[in-house]
């Protein structure tokens, strides 16, 4: 059975998606719940898969110069081993943020985190023109980071 959220599921989700390290007091104070009432609902979505995981964000400005790029991946064979070898590889490449598979004439859409435009385009030939698999790519390097963000909207009742 999938998870209902109430109103106080909603904002309390909410407030843990824009911050999951504030104290069980302040996301109580926030929700009108005491902190072992928070304790309890925040288990309960562990329990329930609604949080996957938490994890620091870290601002790449803080840490040095960074280059994002956006790269669209077209496959040459479609066969189910050629798609899961390609994702294996998307996984274990820790400069691979993101990955996702596509429906359209793209097969896939991966971002990725460098030092410099020169380390994108080394990473990109490794991992796309030096696979026999990967048809086309197209490596679009980011010029502003407009909006950034995981957090999934909450429906309302």
């Amino acid at each position: 059975m999938p998870f209902v959220p109430d109103a106080v599921d909603r904002r309390l989700l909410r407030l843990l998606q824009e911050d999951a390290g504030r104290t069980l007091r302040e996301l109580g104070e926030l929700v009108g719940l005491s902190p072992s009432a928070v304790q309890r609902r925040i288990r309960g979505y562990r329990a329930a898969g609604v949080v996957a995981r938490e994890v620091a964000v870290l601002d790449p400005a803080a840490l040095g110069p960074t280059t994002l790029a956006v790269v669209l991946v077209t496959l040459d064979h479609e066969s189910a081993e050629h798609h899961a070898a390609f994702r294996t590889r998307m996984r274990h490449e820790p400069r691979v943020q993101q990955c996702y598979d596509l429906a359209g004439q793209w097969d896939y859409v991966v971002v990725l985190v460098t030092d410099s435009l020169a380390e994108c385009r080394a990473l990109s030939d490794r991992l796309f023109l030096g696979d026999g698999n990967v048809r086309r790519y197209d490596t679009l390097p980011v010029l502003d980071p407009v909006k950034t963000g995981l957090t999934v909207p909450l429906p309302e009742p």
